[in-house]
């Protein structure tokens, strides 16, 4: 049965967004602290090609990793609308498969570490005391790759379920015991590369005993044993959705994470004070991303449920508010990183010239949460609707043109580096905008 239409001033709609974004955009500060805190942990030390190595490390691990972000991303739409439906034994099935979809990630990249990691130092150009330095970070930091795919599925699952105030708490204390980890490891027991990928590799594995804990609580996830012995669970037709779900979902994250490391050795090829800088700055565009983002899982539930309840009305209610409320805290946060980003960003290293760097491209992060808005919300909404190979195309499209951009504004230097990723943000969205009215229609033509 469709639930109740919402109205242009139905204020359900609104209540139920920000009853999900809100404590989203918490959880994503709250593990944008992950990054920051390391930065600032190892910016302390005075040392670049440290600080460098870090930042070149966080990118390796970035790339490997969030190319995975389907488990968390599919797992959140297929766990939504099952809950449209009302079905709990189909959230259960979902929580079984992506589960399983982890471990056998997990195992593979287990055997893949030891030529992954010299082949992705070579990839991103990383050479001396940075080539270094980075290689220990990530020869540490490696290990809690497997901890970090099941801490996505959890995740996935318990926003899924409109949890995510339990998620919250989790990332609060995870986060918590990180910075008090980098503070002792790096600062008093002087483990300089070494203690800031230690504290990683241990704030996840408490994040998942966490998350375990509250998820077996769950009633649905009850159902996820007994599915997990069902054959219904595992037939062909249930697992060739979920893949192909996951193959759009895959690609395009690969292409966008291929977007992210292009742009750190970019950085890298300029020498170690800018890469410094940039990672910086790049940690000021990831919590900016990261608030943003509330949105986005609000507009996976929201628009999961939605279209599993084949009601149209409050599936445009959804995008339009997302879109609106977003808007709202992408120039919010704009106007915050214009008055203070230059001397947030001056916080994080004591290297004179580091300093220096990041304010001169400081502009380009400020620019960023209000051009790139549009298109983190109408990834929650096409991820919702299980409109994945449309996100892939209008992505591939933002991918060449900013591979056209990287070419010709290369005389710019790391000035045409931020302009061309400014710019593929923007073009995503316009392509998510021109292709969103036909799936619309076409989604609910039945309903």
């Amino acid at each position: 049965m469709n639930q109740p239409t919402a109205t242009p001033s139905n204020p359900r709609t609104t209540r139920l967004l920000w009853t999900i974004a809100l404590p989203a955009m918490l959880t994503n500060v709250a593990t944008a602290l992950f990054g920051l805190a390391d930065m600032w942990a190892i910016g302390r030390l005075g040392d670049a090609p440290a600080q460098g190595a870090v930042e070149l490390g966080a990118k390796y691990m970035m790339g490997l990793l969030n190319v995975f972000n389907f488990l968390r991303t599919s797992t959140v739409a297929l766990t939504a609308q099952s809950a449209g439906r009302g079905d709990r034994t189909a959230q259960g099935q979902t929580l079984a498969r992506a589960m399983a979809v982890a471990l056998g990630v997990g195992a593979l990249l287990l055997m893949a570490m030891h030529w992954a990691i010299p082949i992705g130092l070579d990839l991103l150009e990383a050479k001396g005391q940075v080539r270094t330095d980075a290689q220990l970070y990530i020869g540490i930091r490696y290990w809690s790759g497997p901890v970090w795919l099941g801490n996505c599925v959890l995740v996935g699952w318990l926003i899924g379920q409109r949890l995510v105030r339990h998620v919250l708490v989790v990332e609060i204390i995870a986060n918590a015991v990180h910075i008090a980890l980098d503070l002792l490891l790096v600062l008093v027991m002087h483990w300089g590369v070494a203690g800031v990928a230690s504290a990683t590799l241990g704030s996840e594995i408490l994040k998942f005993t966490l998350l375990a804990a509250i998820v077996l609580r769950q009633p649905a996830a009850r159902e996820a044993l007994a599915a997990a012995r069902d054959r219904a669970t595992w037939h062909r037709s249930a697992l060739a959705r979920l893949f192909a779900l996951n193959r759009d979902l895959f690609a395009r994250t690969l292409l966008l994470t291929a977007a992210i490391l292009i742009f750190a050795r970019s950085g890298a090829q300029h020498g170690p004070v800018t890469l410094a800088a940039n990672g910086i700055l790049f940690q000021l565009f990831m919590l900016s991303t990261l608030m943003l983002d509330g949105f986005e899982n609000a507009s996976q539930v929201l628009c999961g449920e939605a279209l599993g309840a084949k009601d149209r009305a409050r599936f445009s209610e959804t995008v339009r508010l997302a879109l609106i409320w977003g808007g709202v805290i992408g120039a919010g946060l704009t106007l915050a990183y214009a008055v203070g980003g230059a001397p947030l960003a001056a916080w994080f290293s004591t290297d004179g010239q580091v300093i220096a760097t990041t304010a001169t491209y400081i502009p380009w992060v400020i620019a960023l949460p209000l051009v790139g808005v549009a298109s983190f919300v109408l990834d929650g909404v096409f991820v919702g609707a299980g409109w994945t190979r449309a996100m892939l195309g209008t992505m591939a499209v933002a991918m060449a043109l900013y591979l056209l951009l990287l070419w010709l504004l290369g005389p710019l230097g790391n000035h045409g580096l931020w302009a061309a990723f400014t710019v593929f943000f923007a073009v995503r969205a316009a392509g998510q905008f021109v292709v969103l009215p036909r799936l619309t229609r076409r989604s609910f033509s039945a309903s």
